[in-house]
């Protein structure tokens, strides 16, 4: 109950901000490809499971990371950044300058890019709806991988792309024309750098997004 009552605080704080911060309809070509639409969705039900695989992702951070560098990969406005107790440094990539300020302007964070980030020296990744926007997703994930520490973990999630998926981005207003592949796809190419450690379905059904952790497998 107390977990609950934590997360429903800071995610309704984080929707206020979000929905003071932006004008989703005057902008929303500009932010489409974040989740800043679906965070401050009107529909509820598709604004909670936008949240929930955020949350989702918070929790497998509590749970199986070490303390130590995070890295969030194509963070937009950094949400889990506000959701985790953070062990360490918060450092994003994100290449549209609108949504790094706006998450600068709220959280304490380092900014990089793959040409400039240190291997080594991560203990989280999180690529959170992230990687299906790429078109080489295999050289994507050959460069992020090897930015965690030995004992890193990476935390991914990604939409199923399932008939119940399209219908319910059909009906919440999104083309979803910038997904180039599925989580299944994504997950099949981690498999081949990395450990499968958990995994999580949002909601359990119709299953419309996972979250899944995973080790280096030099671990």
């Amino acid at each position: 109950m107390w977990d609950r009552l934590v997360f429903g605080t800071a995610i309704a704080a984080r929707r206020s901000a979000l929905q003071s911060h932006f004008d989703v309809v005057r902008q929303f070509e500009e932010i489409e490809e974040s989740c800043i639409p679906s965070y401050v969705h009107g529909n509820r039900l598709a604004a909670w499971v936008a949240w929930q695989r955020t949350k989702v992702a918070a929790r497998l951070y509590e749970q199986h990371a070490a303390a130590g560098p995070i890295l969030d990969f194509g963070a937009a406005t950094g949400e889990v950044g506000h959701l985790i107790d953070k062990r360490g440094p918060y450092t994003i990539i994100e290449q549209d300058d609108l949504l790094a300020g706006a998450c600068g302007e709220w959280q304490d964070i380092r900014r990089t890019t793959l040409d400039t980030a240190q291997p080594g020296s991560f203990a989280a990744i999180f690529a959170l709806d992230s990687l299906e926007h790429n078109e080489d997703i295999p050289a994507l994930v050959r460069r992020l991988v090897p930015l965690l520490r030995s004992d890193g973990i990476f935390i991914l999630s990604g939409p199923t792309e399932s008939g119940f998926y399209r219908l319910g981005r059909r009906l919440a207003g999104f083309s979803g024309h910038y997904h180039h592949s599925t989580i299944f796809d994504i997950e099949a190419i981690m498999a081949k750098h990395c450990s499968l450690i958990d995994e999580r379905r949002v909601p359990i059904f119709p299953t419309l997004f996972r979250v899944t952790a995973w080790r280096p497998k030099s671990a």
